[in-house]
Order: structure tokens, then C-alpha cells, then sequence
């Protein structure tokens, strides 16, 4: 399985806050939240990595080539003007099955392998989201979810649904086409291709975390670390 890693965000609300370093290396209990992803992916043997960082993280890329000389990074470093185009400057290295991710989503670990063992073994999923009922995001994206956990809907303002996305997204299907139709279509984030999955009936499914924090500011990290303490992850 791939995992493809967007890595190319400013993170300008922990700069704002002081934090001078690039946020994939906001460190959680001393490992950078990169680092954490990756060597979780790792654990679940994962075959190859893809990340794309922006022009400005050279201390991010540096990072990267000297951290992991086993297992290579295949490293895109380009500023992209939002998430959906850094997931079609991916586009070129990954196969399904394969997670795209975030690095700023501090998760527990044994939940992140049974994710990962319920969506590759759910044969009729498409694409199996991960969420939780932990809402911490300033924008959420709120899923609509069936008794079957199907996902029907997702939508910016809460219209009373239980869960939100929490950063993980597992493709069982190549989207190569999906996602050169919707760079045509002008589409610049992520939330918006998914929806754009949705409008093309593909059979998408949620998957619930019991707590996902997503790290954006410095009360985030100091959450963060208790939490993956309490849990050893």
C-alpha cells in the first residue's frame, strides 16, 4: 500500500502563535508530527511514501532526505494554492490501494491499524474516510453517515451529524481520472474533491476514531500530548 503525505500548508495559525518551524515538525512528546506519521505507516508496512512540501520548508525537506535513507521519501517540493492541487501533484506516484493524509492529525495508533484493516477488507468501499465525534477543527468537515456507515453527504456546517473527518482518506480504487476531471473542473480543495467523489456515486464509507485532534495551534499541541501519552502512541 502507498501512503501519500500533503505536507504543503503555511500552518500560518501556529506562526502566528510564535512557532517559527514548519508545522510537520512541531514536535508531540519530542517526534515531529511527520515523523510520527510516517514511522506509524512503517509499522504497518507500508511499500512507498509520497509527500509534497512547500518551497519554503527547507528545513522540512532537509529533514526528510536525512531521516529516511532506508525507506526514501519521494519528495515534491512545490507551493501549491490549496490541498487539491498538492493530492494532483501526488497523483504521479501513487497506486491504489493507498491513504492519503495530513501530518497534522495526532490519532491512536492501534486505531489507526484497525482503520486500516477495516477499510482494505471492506470489499464493496471505494473509499473509506477516517472520523470521529471529537470536534476540535475551527472548519470542520461533517459527514453524513447511514446506519451502514456509508457516507452520503459531507458539509461545512453542522446540520446535526455525529462525526467529523479526521485527515486520514483510504482509496481502494485508482482516482487518477477523478482527480484530472476535477483540475478541470477548477476544483482547489480536498473537502471539495471529496464531495466530488460523492456527486460521482462512488461508495464511500466512515470509519470512527474515538478522539482525532488536528494540531493548529499551540493549545492543539499541548493536547496532543497528553493525549498520546495517556495512549503511548
Amino acid at each position: 500500500m502507498d501512503l501519500a503525505i500533503i505536507a504543503a500548508g503555511e500552518g500560518l495559525r501556529l506562526k502566528k502563535e510564535g512557532v517559527s518551524i514548519p508545522k510537520p515538525l512541531v514536535e508531540i512528546n519530542g517526534v515531529p508530527l511527520i515523523k510520527r506519521i510516517i514511522d506509524i505507516a512503517l509499522k504497518n508496512r507500508f511499500d512507498s511514501i509520497a509527500c509534497i512540501i512547500n518551497e519554503e520548508s527547507e528545513e522540512l525537506e532537509k529533514f526528510l532526505q536525512d531521516n529516511y535513507t532506508k525507506q526514501p521519501v519521494n519528495l515534491i517540493v512545490k507551493s501549491t494554492p490549496g490541498s487539491f492541487h498538492s493530492l494532483y501533484q501526488l497523483n504521479r506516484f501513487i497506486t491504489a490501494p493507498f491513504l492519503l493524509t495530513t501530518t497534522d492529525s495526532v490519532f491512536k495508533e492501534d486505531e489507526f491499524s484497525a482503520f486500516l484493516r477495516y477499510a482494505t477488507n471492506k470489499n464493496d468501499a471505494e473509499a473509506v474516510l477516517a472520523v470521529t465525534d471529537f470536534i476540535d477543527d475551527e472548519k470542520p468537515l461533517y459527514a453524513e453517515v447511514q446506519e451502514d456507515s456509508r457516507i452520503v453527504s459531507l458539509i461545512d456546517k453542522n446540520n446535526d451529524y455525529e462525526f467529523v473527518t479526521g485527515g486520514l482518506y483510504l482509496f481502494n480504487i485508482d482516482i487518477k481520472k477523478y482527480v484530472d476531471e476535477a483540475a478541470e473542473q477548477g476544483v482547489n480543495r480536498l473537502r471539495n474533491f471529496l464531495r466530488y467523489l460523492l456527486q460521482k456515486e462512488l461508495r464511500m464509507y466512515a470509519y470512527p476514531f474515538s478522539k482525532i485532534i488536528d494540531v493548529d495551534h499551540l493549545s492543539d499541541i499541548k493536547e496532543a500530548e497528553g493525549f498520546s501519552s495517556e495512549n503511548k502512541i
